[in-house]
């Protein structure tokens, strides 16, 4: 108890991470406290001009915010949810559905995608609120899937260049993992969490199958964690409720990591704000942001835009707009990974509503062998609340009554195993408007989906993997959840501005101070969850834009 984890700051202002010596610790009672700032909700309908706006505040919003505020730039973002003090979430699903992105998208197409819960959040720190903090990074040939498969799109940069970021976000959001990783070198700042009950088998049968395995890299704190500029965050509680809001802190949102830290650097916030327009000057440049905040119309003033608002926002407002699409490509090469689940029920009990939700992760599956589909997945154990697992059995297994008691009565007895797999880009999925407005008067976006045969010959390989997994376990009973996640290639990246939206920085072909970061950027989907992507690339966006200024000084 007497051993935290001290930083020290980088040429970017914050810190690495370095084990603190015992002499940093008056005591044994750790005392830990968690950051607030005040989000800003200005009168004047004009606000003055500032070098960035920054629109939205997730994983691709929140680490740009901060590192431009710490480069000393003026720097306001516009977050469309409310802002939440995290020590009041509590353990209750329904309740945390407010962290949700509820407004109605239409889903369209051979496999519909489920939005609200499954894909986006609404809130300051975004999507990162309830994601499950699963942050593993990309492999070299994620980037690569078109040099090496003759299909989908090669990223139009260089992986080294997102790489090097990897290591610098796992120490500033105290990333708990296994330096013992057969998939690649690893320094996480904090040892592994401990398995749940799903993880541990999933260890044991993985282990009697031939099939390598390691604790999965998770943005939740093991241990007590100390990072100057916003002092203690306490370690996770394993009460399992990362898919909704962490009330201890632990959890690595952007709301108790770069979101304090951009305000720490003088970054104002602004919640409740959506952004429904743009003003321009005689050059075609953005010289303001307009958007909706309690009911009346703002505008503020600025030199550069970072559009962070999610694979359906951000296409979405551009679409609404009409900007950035000379190329035609906004809303298109729609993509969401791959990801059945298989559920088992147990003799032993389980309880899979404890521990981190996503324990355990093989990626021996990343490029499996004699496959006859492109690409690759991980496999991963799995926990679910329980209003979650209902929900499933009733719209996946389409059980009711009678029949969904008894499976519930099993809750306790019941694991879970999942893949990650990738997603190639199809002319017949993408997103457009609507004639159907919502409640702002907005065209509702309208989403397009059908799985390709390369996502089912991947999705067969997975489930018979995976029931074979959970036989060896010992499930007396099975069934198969069907599903995508997370939402990816809206405003694709690339090198030509002909089949394009943005290029290798994120700056937009037709608009030269308009920069879009977030995973509608992505030219390929990964066979990753793309949380820790998105953050890195932000950083990247960032520090390129910063070289830019700097330039022009």
């Amino acid at each position: 108890a007497e051993i935290g984890y001290i930083g020290f700051a980088d040429a970017h202002g914050w810190e690495i991470g370095v084990q603190s010596p015992k002499s940093k610790v008056q005591s044994s009672k750790i005392e830990v406290q968690h950051p607030s700032f005040k989000i800003q909700n200005p009168k004047s309908k004009i606000q003055n001009p500032v070098d960035a706006v920054v629109i939205g505040t997730g994983a691709g919003g929140a680490p740009i915010l901060a590192r431009l505020a710490a480069a000393g730039l003026k720097v306001v973002a516009l977050e469309a949810g409310k802002s939440f003090d995290y020590k009041t979430f509590a353990t209750d699903e329904r309740e945390q559905s407010k962290l949700f992105w509820t407004d109605e998208r239409l889903s369209a197409g051979a496999n519909p995608i489920a939005f609200g819960n499954n894909n986006s959040g609404c809130g300051v720190g975004g999507s990162t609120l309830h994601f499950t903090a699963y942050t593993p990074r990309a492999q070299a040939d994620d980037f690569q899937i078109f040099s090496e498969f003759g299909v989908g799109r090669d990223w139009a940069l260089p992986f080294a260049e997102i790489e090097q970021y990897y290591a610098e976000l796992e120490w500033f959001l105290g990333v708990s993992g296994s330096n013992d990783y057969p998939w690649g070198r690893r320094n996480y700042p904090l040892p592994p969490l401990p398995l749940n009950g799903a993880a541990q088998l999933m260890q044991r049968a993985c282990k009697k199958l031939g099939i390598q395995t390691a604790p999965a890299a998770n943005a939740a704190l093991s241990a007590d964690y100390y990072r100057d500029e916003i002092g203690w965050r306490h370690a996770c509680t394993n009460r399992g409720f990362c898919q909704a809001g962490c009330s201890t802190g632990a959890k690595g949102s952007m709301d108790v990591t770069f979101l304090p830290l951009a305000v720490e650097h003088g970054a104002e916030i602004r919640s409740e704000c959506f952004v429904t327009e743009f003003e321009f000057d005689s050059n075609r440049q953005i010289k303001a942001v307009v958007y909706v905040q309690n009911g009346e119309t703002k505008k503020q003033l600025c030199k550069n835009v970072f559009l962070c608002a999610g694979a359906i926002e951000s296409p979405r407002l551009l679409l609404i707009n009409g900007l950035a699409n000379s190329s035609g490509q906004v809303g298109k090469n729609f993509m969401a990974h791959t990801g059945v689940q298989i559920w088992g029920v147990f003799d032993e009990e389980i309880y899979p509503h404890k521990g981190i939700p996503g324990g355990l992760i093989s990626e021996d599956t990343h490029r499996p062998q004699n496959a006859d589909f492109a690409s690759g997945y991980l496999l991963q154990s799995i926990g679910v609340m329980p209003i979650t697992y209902v929900s499933q059995l009733a719209r996946g297994k389409q059980v009711f009554g009678a029949e969904i008691n008894e499976w519930m009565r099993a809750y306790n007895n019941t694991a879970g195993i999942n893949i990650l797999g990738d997603c190639l880009p199809y002319e017949n999925n993408f997103m457009e408007l609507a004639d159907e407005k919502d409640a702002r008067g907005l065209p509702k976006p309208r989403v397009y989906f059908t799985n390709g045969e390369n996502e089912n010959k991947m999705t067969a390989h997975a489930e018979k993997l995976m029931r074979e997994i959970w036989t060896e376990a010992g499930a007396k009973k099975m069934w198969t959840f069907q599903r995508n996640a997370h939402i990816i290639g809206t405003c694709v990246m690339g090198m030509d501005a002909a089949d394009s939206v943005v290029n290798a920085d994120c700056r937009s072909f037709d608009i030269s101070n308009l920069y879009v970061c977030d995973n509608s950027v992505f030219p390929s989907a990964l066979a990753v969850n793309p949380a820790l992507t998105i953050m890195a690339l932000a950083l990247r966006t960032a520090d390129v834009f910063l070289k830019g200024q700097n330039h022009l000084r």
